[in-house]
């Protein structure tokens, strides 16, 4: 059985999931991975937010240019750059020829209202970016921090709805071409981020089918993100040695009870993960959780860490 590494994927991974399930620290830890493995990472940022800058010990947000934010002793690194729609309009402008309306819709402030005014126009400018750098020579890998799952399937399904209405011209060519990247396997993959709980895993599961069914797009694999370590018979055992050296009866009870919670809590993770599997098949990458971890520059390290050792099996063809 042959094995599948994180470089052997689609040169675009786009990661999405629900708001609170930890998906930018999984896209941050995902560029590091692939950095690691010798790959010139561009990881980018949709919403203009700091927190990929933190992860990285940079005080963010990321500007709208290539910014160093990883130098690997493998080689690979990771570049981040924010990415908005106005910004990809005038870099739309230019690249046909229109350096001069460019210039007079920057001066005038309209940019995001022309940016907004053609539904779906918005997304595609977007991701017409995002394609754009998955054809630059110097870049391995883009891993695009996604929107969450609420709005990743308008962001998938804009260019197929816009190619279709549009009857002629630049938008109609954008559109297609967006579409041409959505729907290459090879060139682009969805990563589907969870946490090992019944609502996130719920949404995860119901966005995956109409990612499939509406967007046509290839579903990668799924990470469940902050899974706690099956607590064993042994944990007990010990706990049980430890108390009889501390000779404290109140600080036996917080122990007691302390184990009890984290036992219970690994007791209503298991099921949701095995719910998950069998509802979703895809890989699935599990990813520890960083209880004892403050730091996010230290959870991106480990979580990178985790992310570089993982094969997925594939079944010969």
């Amino acid at each position: 059985m042959a094995t599948v590494t994180l470089r052997s994927g689609p040169k675009v991974r786009i990661l999405l999931g629900k708001g609170g399930v930890g998906k930018t620290l999984v896209s941050s830890a995902l560029a590091r991975a692939l950095a690691d493995q010798g790959a010139q990472t561009l990881l980018v940022e949709l919403d203009g937010r700091p927190e990929i800058a933190r992860h990285f010990d940079l005080e963010g947000p990321l500007p709208q240019a290539d910014t160093l934010l990883y130098q690997s002793s493998a080689g690979g690194s990771v570049i981040g750059r924010h990415v908005a729609a106005d910004d990809a309009l005038l870099n739309y402008l230019d690249g046909h020829g229109m350096k001069s309306v460019s210039r007079r819709l920057h001066k005038s402030g309209l940019v995001d209202l022309i940016a907004g005014s053609i539904p779906g126009f918005r997304d595609v400018l977007v991701l017409g970016q995002v394609k754009q750098f998955a054809n630059r020579d110097d870049i391995d890998s883009v891993v695009v921090d996604g929107p969450a799952t609420g709005h990743a399937l308008t962001l998938l399904t804009s260019p197929i709805g816009l190619a279709r209405v549009a009857r002629a011209g630049p938008v109609k060519e954008q559109a297609e071409e967006v579409s041409v990247l959505l729907r290459d396997k090879n060139c682009c993959g969805i990563v589907l981020v969870t946490t090992p709980e019944e609502l996130p895993i719920s949404e995860t599961i119901e966005a995956a089918f109409r990612i499939e069914d509406e967007a046509d797009v290839a579903l990668e694999f799924v990470v469940a993100n902050r899974v706690h370590a099956d607590l064993a018979q042994e944990a007990l055992e010990q706990l049980s040695a430890i108390e009889a050296e501390i000779g404290n009866p109140a600080l036996t009870v917080q122990l007691r009870e302390a184990f009890a919670f984290a036992f219970a809590r690994c007791e209503a993770e298991r099921p949701e993960l095995e719910r998950l599997r069998r509802e979703l098949p895809l890989p699935l990458w599990i990813l520890p959780a960083l209880d004892a971890v403050s730091a996010e520059t230290e959870m991106v390290a480990h979580l990178s860490q985790v992310l570089g050792a993982i094969k997925t099996p594939v079944e010969p063809a």
